[in-house]
């Protein structure tokens, strides 16, 4: 019996300049969907943000934050890379969303239309904008357990991810996460600043909650119903009810990413496949399989590394091992 396949999609942090490049200058279908999206959001928002994404003035290692732009990107590059893959023969039997990559998940799976749910990631921007005050995102390189031991992180930040064993994310005002960059730096903990401007998944972005929920509850379309099971890292678990709440949850609440994957492995292995911009997913599914005897495999395509063509090579050969 094969193992089913699982497409999973990330969120804010996971973007970079020139992301998926060699795709956009070497694959027509990458190509095709990515300007076909560009389209949509340049009649919506009156911006390209593929001159944007591929600015031959910025480097990858330029921070790349501004949500107009950042939002619409990952889900665009999210996308486009899943049509290549469908175009190759690997299709999901199920897609697994993480924090932004959960609306992905829901035009995957036909929930919602491409224009539909960049209506919903702009009208989000939008929002956060208008209501949020300036916030941060740390990702802390360290047993979880540490946030509620150290008074210095807990009482001025909010937990909002844990990855693995070894990897957790807070969340907060920029001043209270600037602080705690201090202390971790004397203690010699191993962290990294998120290139986001908003403290997604905390209290931070509460004032846009009332906004953002009136317009999915007004807007001129209604949910549908999944045609692909979909795993959400904010239940740890699957949707079974698709609404407003849902999709404000999935940037408000912890991401519970360990705790999903423990929930799945508990059921059966998977090929997981990791279609976010920068394969971090898939790092964070290694990890937690580290020493559990799965037989899972796990794959990703885009890093910042320049591998996408040779990455997506091995795919096409796995697709005969997978049928």
């Amino acid at each position: 019996m094969r193992q089913p396949i699982i497409f999973m999609f990330s969120g804010q942090g996971s973007q970079y300049y020139h992301m998926g490049k060699a795709l956009y200058s070497q694959n027509t279908v990458f190509r095709h969907w990515l300007s076909k999206l560009n389209d949509i959001v340049y009649n919506s928002a009156g911006i390209s943000i593929i001159d944007e994404i591929y600015n031959q003035a910025k480097s990858k290692g330029d921070r790349f934050d501004n949500l107009i732009y950042t939002h619409p990107a990952i889900f665009m590059v999210e996308y486009s890379l899943v049509q290549v893959l469908i175009e190759q023969g690997i299709k999901p039997d199920y897609v697994l969303g993480a924090s932004l990559g959960e609306f992905t998940a829901a035009a995957i799976a036909g929930v919602l239309s491409l224009e539909e749910t960049l209506d919903c990631i702009l009208k989000q921007v939008e929002v956060f904008e208008k209501y949020c005050q300036p916030g941060s995102m740390i990702a802390v390189i360290h047993n979880p357990d540490l946030y509620n031991q150290s008074a210095e992180i807990f009482l001025h930040s909010e937990l909002a991810a844990v990855n693995y064993s070894s990897h957790f994310v807070i969340s907060g005002h920029s001043s209270s996460l600037f602080d705690i960059e201090k202390y971790l730096k004397t203690e010699d903990m191993q962290f990294l600043t998120l290139p986001v401007k908003y403290g997604f998944h905390s209290t931070n972005i509460d004032p846009a909650e009332e906004e953002y929920k009136k317009f999915l509850r007004n807007f001129s379309f209604s949910f549908r119903k999944p045609e692909i099971p979909i795993i959400s890292c904010s239940l740890s678990s699957w949707v079974t009810d698709i609404s407003p709440e849902y999709f404000w949850n999935v940037v408000r609440q912890p991401i519970q990413f360990q705790k999903t994957i423990g929930k799945l492995e508990a059921t059966r292995q998977f090929n997981y496949i990791d279609l976010g911009p920068s394969g971090t997913l898939a790092s964070f599914v290694r990890n937690n399989l580290l020493d559990k005897g799965s037989a899972s495999q796990i794959y990703d395509v885009l890093t910042p590394f320049d591998q996408e063509i040779k990455k997506l090579d091995k795919l096409n050969e796995l697709k005969f091992k997978i049928k």
